[in-house]
This record gives C-alpha cells, sequence and structure tokens, in this order.
C-alpha cells in the first residue's frame, strides 16, 4: 500500500523543509538562479518563522525571504491564478528591494534582488517551464538594471520524468510530486542531494504533528479561495442588480420623455388644422416655457 505523504507544493510544508535543512537550500538557491553553489558563501533566511496564526490564518503569506551573498532573494509558492497576481509580484519585489536602504544611504547601496515565483498555473506561452522577467530598454534588448529579476517557474509544464544531469527540474518536480510513486522516481536518480530530500519528506509525512498542520493550511487556503469567489460573485451580482434598478430608471425616464414629445406633436398637427402658422405655434410654445 503506498504510503501517504505530503507535498512541498503546500507552502508551509515547503518553508519547513527548507528552513530546517540548510544543505537542501543551498543546492535549491544554486540550482534555481543558476549559479555554482560553490560561489554562495553564505544564506540567511529573514524570516524563518511559521507563526501559529499564519497556519489557519487566512490571506497570510508563507513565503521564504533570504539573503544570500549580497542579494536579496524572495521565494513564494503560488498554487492559484488570481487576477493581480502579476501586480502583487511587482509589489513584493518593490518592497524587498527598498527594505535594505536605510536612511541617509545613497541608492547605489540597493541591492540586486531576485524574486522566485513557483506556480502551479500556467501564465505564459510555449513549453519552457522557466521565465525570467528583466529590466530591459525597449527595442535595444539592453538591460537597464541587473538589480531587477523576477523567475517564474511553471510546476505544471515540468515533466514527470527526472533528469539526472538537470538539478533545477529535480527540484521542480520534488517540489511537484505528491505521490510516493512520484518521490521514488526521483530517489532513483541517485542524486545524493536529492535522495536525502526524499528521505526527509517521508520523514516530515510520517510526523502527526505535521500532517496536521498541513491540513490546516490546506484548509486556510481553501476557506481564502472560497472567500474570495464568493465575495466576487456578491460584487457580481450587486453590480447587475445595480444595472438593473439604473436600466429601469433610465427607461421610465426616456418614456417619459418620448410620451411628452408624441403628445406635443400631436397638439402642433392640431393647431395647423386649424389653420395656424409656425411662427404662432413657436410663440404659444416660447410663452409656455
Amino acid at each position: 500500500m503506498a504510503r501517504d505523504v505530503v507535498s512541498a507544493k503546500l507552502d508551509i510544508i515547503f518553508k519547513k523543509f527548507f528552513t530546517e535543512n540548510e544543505d537542501m537550500l543551498y543546492s535549491f538557491i544554486s540550482s534555481m538562479l543558476d549559479i555554482p553553489i560553490e560561489s554562495i558563501s553564505e544564506i540567511k533566511i529573514t524570516n524563518p518563522e511559521l507563526p501559529p496564526e499564519t497556519v489557519s490564518g487566512k490571506f497570510s503569506r508563507l513565503d521564504l525571504n533570504m539573503k544570500v551573498d549580497d542579494r536579496l532573494v524572495n521565494v513564494e509558492i503560488q498554487v492559484k491564478n488570481d487576477s493581480d497576481y502579476r501586480d502583487r509580484t511587482l509589489f513584493y519585489w518593490a518592497k524587498l528591494y527598498s527594505s535594505e536602504l536605510k536612511s541617509g544611504e545613497d541608492y547605489s547601496e540597493l541591492k540586486q534582488t531576485i524574486t522566485i515565483n513557483i506556480i502551479n498555473f500556467n501564465m505564459f506561452g510555449g513549453d519552457d517551464y522557466h521565465t525570467e522577467v528583466a529590466a530591459m530598454v525597449k527595442g535595444t534588448n539592453e538591460v537597464f538594471s541587473d538589480k531587477f529579476s523576477i523567475h517564474f517557474f511553471e510546476l505544471k509544464k515540468v515533466g514527470k520524468k527526472p533528469d539526472p544531469q538537470n538539478s533545477r527540474q529535480l527540484w521542480l518536480q520534488f517540489i511537484n510530486a505528491d505521490s510516493e510513486e512520484d518521490f521514488d522516481m526521483i530517489e532513483r536518480t541517485n542524486i545524493p542531494i536529492m535522495q536525502k530530500a526524499v528521505h526527509v519528506i517521508y520523514d516530515m509525512s510520517e510526523d502527526t504533528r505535521i500532517r496536521e498542520i498541513a491540513r490546516l493550511r490546506e484548509k486556510s487556503l481553501h476557506d481564502e479561495a472560497s472567500a474570495l469567489k464568493n465575495a466576487k460573485a456578491e460584487g457580481e451580482a450587486k453590480g447587475r442588480a445595480e444595472g438593473r434598478a439604473e436600466g429601469r430608471a433610465e427607461g421610465i425616464a426616456e418614456g417619459r420623455a418620448e410620451g411628452e414629445a408624441n403628445e406635443r406633436n400631436k397638439t402642433i398637427a392640431r393647431m395647423k388644422d386649424l389653420g395656424m402658422t409656425e411662427e404662432q405655434i413657436k410663440a404659444i410654445y416660447k410663452g409656455r416655457e
């Protein structure tokens, strides 16, 4: 019987996994940013906490914020494609970019800031699961600033078959895995760090406390999605009702105006039948106004 496993695609499992396993965090960051692991001298996580209220609380983020040498790096798992996701990503990038600048410091002190978004939906065209957004000069592709970098990794475009030569893809397949079969395929690559990662996720899956935390987090994310969906539906229903009421009011006003115009035309026609001239009729109506 296959074991029931927790998935690193759930943000709380992802954060707990990487905050408690430094060697795997170094391997993951090296792979995602495509930099040699030996070139990373230090990774310092600046928000390692998992406060209880973020587990079951609605609308809370469980991202991984860190300093990688002289870079600021944020990693976030996003399961649902919200309509404002691109704007939100820009907002959090900008917030992180400006967070380290102290009062009185020169703008040149601002650090390279990188956001890594691992998303469980398709955002861009094409088959490539990796897209980097950079600041370029339109028309020349000249780099405006290397301090701006946002990476998107689309999990739905990542294949199932592990490639031992592609560490980035292996880590994404590990995050995307949600069954013992998926993890076993990764373990059979015989890559030591990935084998260790699989054993850790199996150990986490056997921990009843962690499984309960995962259950509560999944529930909170489901409740959040339902709340947003209901709020949107209520807003649309209210908009339709207001539109109908406004339409009825406009219809009544238009009908009244049309009736008055018809009545006036009939009156003018009778005046003409009585032999009155246009000047006389205009004079009568002018006097009424």
